[in-house]
């Protein structure tokens, strides 16, 4: 059963490292302590100078400082100095251990978590969002315990030993003191009530002039194109009028807290002054005590003010954990295998009256059958949205059938591993997909293994050789984040030298060479045809004039095939092939 409660979730995490934890707790209640005990340490002193120098100045015989007195009292005070900055400085040192060691753990879960959610769990969920979660998410979570957990600690015990000593020094005045708790308190909260809608908004207008800013300057040739500059900049200025507004309205209403919060401070100085100054006449308080009480009565409301700015950080933190759990509480996806693979797949790929739908009660894919022997080419063409992608997704076990069977040399897939089984294939798509590294790291992702006469062999199949030895570095050269430090096309005679070195027994081509020039489309169709070779190959063709020579071509509509056979046979037939093909081929002659 799930724990609701997500800090008691996070507590899984941290109480592996409890010892540095309650560590850090105790070094924090420690310097709290010695925080408390300054104005009574001082009051002590003050009130022996303070004494002994009315005495002194009025001439009484026998008055002296007692110095020794004083030494001790500023030995006691240096001491707790000492004490203070130790705990203060251990407590931070500890709290960041624990901290990080259990944000480590978070991380890593979260990443083992994602390698086993289902394919269709990110097909409901931006890639943004789910680098948000990654990465601002957890950093929330992290700046909360590592900054606002102790503060938190020390705010209360603060408020609780600053209460206790001003009730033991004088009841009274404490009383006036312990007033201002509450009036703080439900003040900087009416504030921040008042101050949050405007926050919001302000963080609204600014997401708005962002995506304003980054739409239009994405598209600024056409802007200049069609001459829409003033308008432009008028519907920007539209936008920062807003956000200045907005902004003027939350900084104004927020900037109100410390000067309310220090008018109740000044207000309680005042009273306790007055009260503290005519109950020392009276010989009730001493001058040092009542300098304590005007110490103490800032310790009380300073903490105050303290969580009621971190409450906004804690609530965010909560935020943030929540959708960091709603991860963890995702379905794993299952890989219950009861069959194991004892030699590598030849090919024979069978789909069997398969049923299949993303949304329930919409049917995708009905009755679908198909037959293919190993070695054989199978394209699929079809327009949009006909199940192309989707019968590739049911063959890698992306998704799963919703009734039939789809069967690999007589195994049914959904009884073997997944990860057994997607290692039987090799995928080139049409987003070439290559990432921060060494070109030669990105070859050897396909078989990790490989040694380097592999790797080379492997290019010089896929016609990439010699265009990889003309960069600076060769197959050292490091790729960027965006892999575009070389063309759509270079990268592409990567992905399939890349599959090749993975010698799969079932490839995937989902066929990108629409984005290339002539030459390069003719070496990338050299390099996938190399790539087939005695290997079972699905192709989704979107140019019909590249499988000419498929064993069968499938062309698909709403889910259907509803034409079968090989490139000669569908042409004499003059259906639904005969007439996509041919819009294709008037195209090229126009």
């Amino acid at each position: 059963m799930k724990e609701n409660n997500v800090f008691l979730r996070l507590w899984k995490y941290l109480k592996k490292y409890k010892t540095s934890l309650f560590l850090a707790i105790f070094l924090k209640v420690l310097a709290s302590f010695m925080n408390v005990l300054e104005p009574f340490i001082l009051g002590l002193a003050i009130t022996e100078l303070t004494a002994n120098l009315v005495d002194i100045a009025k001439g009484v015989e026998g008055a002296h400082l007692n110095v020794s007195y004083i030494v001790m009292i500023l030995v006691i005070y240096y001491l707790r100095g000492l004490v203070y900055q130790i705990g203060s400085y251990g407590s931070n040192y500890f709290m960041t251990n624990a901290v990080q060691k259990a944000i480590r753990d978070l991380r890593h879960d979260l990443s083992q978590k994602i390698n086993h959610i289902p394919v269709s769990y990110f097909d409901k969920h931006q890639f943004g969002d789910m680098l948000g979660r990654f990465t601002s998410d957890v950093e929330s979570v992290s700046n909360a315990l590592q900054q606002s957990f102790l503060q938190v600690i020390n705010a209360f015990l603060t408020i609780i030993l600053a209460v206790a000593m001003v009730l033991y020094l004088n009841v009274p005045l404490a009383l006036i003191v312990v007033a201002c708790v509450p009036l703080t308190y439900f003040s900087a909260q009416f504030i921040l009530k008042k101050s949050q809608p405007y926050f919001k908004a302000q963080a609204d207008t600014l997401g708005e002039m962002n995506g304003f800013v980054q739409e239009k300057l994405t598209g600024f040739t056409v802007l200049k194109l069609y001459g829409r500059e003033e308008s432009s900049a008028q519907e920007f200025r539209q936008i920062t009028e807003k956000l200045r507004q907005v902004g003027f309205r939350a900084s104004f209403t927020s900037g109100m807290m410390m000067p309310t919060l220090h008018a109740i401070s000044d207000s309680a100085y005042l009273i306790v002054a007055l009260v503290g100054g005519l109950q020392v006449l009276a010989g009730k308080l001493t001058v040092g005590n009542m300098q304590a009480f005007v110490q103490y009565v800032w310790q009380i409301s300073q903490p105050i003010q303290t969580l009621t700015q971190l409450a906004g950080i804690l609530q965010s933190a909560k935020s943030s954990l929540d959708r960091i759990f709603q991860v963890f509480d995702e379905a794993d996806e299952l890989n219950q295998a009861t069959e194991v693979l004892e030699q590598d797949l030849t090919g024979r790929v069978s789909f069997e009256h398969v049923d299949f739908q993303y949304i329930e009660d919409k049917p995708l894919i009905r009755d679908f059958n198909l037959e293919v022997e190993p070695g054989e080419m199978v394209a699929i063409v079809g327009p949009t949205g006909a199940g192309k992608t989707t019968l590739i997704n049911l063959l890698m076990r992306f998704y799963d059938v919703t009734e039939g069977v789809i069967k690999v040399d007589g195994h049914d897939i959904r009884n073997l591993s997944r990860q057994e089984y997607r290692k039987q294939f090799g995928m080139v798509l049409q987003d070439a997909w290559l990432y921060e590294g060494t070109i030669k790291e990105n070859l050897r992702f396909g078989n990790l293994s490989a040694t380097d006469e592999e790797i080379i062999e492997a290019a010089k199949a896929a016609n990439v050789d010699h265009f990889i030895r003309t960069l600076p570095g060769g197959y050292n050269m490091e790729m960027n984040q965006e892999s575009s430090n070389i063309s759509l096309g270079q990268k592409q005679l990567l992905t399939i030298a890349r599959a090749l070195l993975a010698d799969p027994k079932i490839l995937i081509l989902d066929e990108a060479t629409s984005s290339v020039d002539t030459r390069l489309e003719l070496l990338i169709q050299k390099a996938m045809k190399k790539l087939m070779e005695g290997r079972t190959s699905f192709v989704i063709a979107h140019r019909l004039s590249t499988i000419q020579e498929a064993d069968k071509i499938l062309v698909l509509k709403d889910g259907q095939v509803i034409e079968q056979g090989n490139h000669t046979s569908l042409l004499a037939d003059r259906g639904f092939y005969h007439d996509l093909y041919m819009s294709q081929f008037s195209k090229v002659q126009e």
